[in-house]
């Protein structure tokens, strides 16, 4: 499977309806379902997204407050991947990082990243109590002091760190509009635009307060590298500023249009994991 095409694959199929009009699409709903075909990880032991249960996680009080350092953050570009929005950072040392949490080093920011619904009801990946948010924002960090590239972290056990943020419908977020502003420069697969002088603190909520587990990537090639912080406290978008995440497109300029949403994996089984709580329920 082609990793771009990861979400459904937006070339025609080479069978024609019986009329032998246009060709039939592939089904965008064949996308996370069938991935452990190419990738047989995707049924490993610490996939990811989960549902959460806040009953069921446990308040651990060794883990410390999450403490994040953007000040010192160089946003580079903003891209259309082909199943998801992402902005770059420079990553040469750790002015841009999180530490603190279940971490002993810091952990340098690489890229942040959505995942949408086609309407309000769906869009997150993880999920609390079986309740799905319309967007969740995912901040992806690397351990830069026990590994020489981001490539090498994401293959270890303990190379990456992401931060979870779930949006909600409400009123506008103003920092969100620099953001969403930018998305027409970049609605089609494979485009990207400089993008400088954004700093996404300002898309954390006010509370830091986290739950955390041992999971994955949640797009092929699904490594098992991933210490997630999800964030209890979601953020506030409006419907317009998710909408404009909607106008993006899953597919190049010379392809048949397919609208980019839906891009998110469904939770996977916990398979014994503990989920563990920076707070009290």
């Amino acid at each position: 499977m082609d990793h771009k095409d990861i979400w459904q694959n937006p070339q025609p199929k080479e069978e024609t309806t019986k009329d032998n009009s246009a060709p039939v699409l592939n089904d965008p709903q064949l996308g996370p379902s069938e991935w452990h075909k190419s990738y047989p990880l995707a049924q490993g032991s610490r996939q990811s997204p989960i549902d959460i249960v806040p009953a069921r996680a446990v308040f651990d009080p060794s883990l410390r407050p999450l403490v994040v350092t953007y000040e010192s953050c160089t946003s580079l570009s903003i891209s259309n991947t082909g199943h998801s929005v992402m902005v770059e950072f420079e990553d040469t040392d750790d002015k841009a990082a999180i530490s603190g949490g279940p971490f002993q080093d810091p952990f340098r920011l690489k890229q942040f990243h959505f995942h949408w619904g086609r309407t309000h009801s769906q869009g997150s990946e993880h999920t609390v109590d079986g309740k799905p948010f319309p967007c969740e924002l995912h901040l992806v960090h690397w351990n830069g002091r026990k590994y020489a590239t981001f490539g090498e972290a994401a293959a270890a056990p303990d190379g990456l760190a992401v931060v979870g943020v779930f949006l909600e419908i409400g009123k506008e977020h103003s920092s969100m509009n620099r953001l969403t502003d930018a998305l027409y420069m970049v609605k089609f697969k494979g485009t990207k635009a400089q993008f400088g002088g954004f700093n996404p603190k300002c898309l954390l909520p006010l509370s830091l307060d986290y739950w955390t587990y041992l999971g994955s990537l949640t797009t092929p090639p699904l490594n098992e590298s991933v210490t997630w912080i999800v964030l209890k406290e979601p953020i506030r978008i409006s419907e317009k500023q998710l909408e404009k995440f909607r106008m993006l497109l899953f597919t190049s300029e010379e392809d048949q249009r397919v609208q980019m949403a839906n891009n998110f994996r469904p939770p996977q089984p916990l398979k014994g994991r503990v989920v563990r709580a920076s707070f009290k329920a």
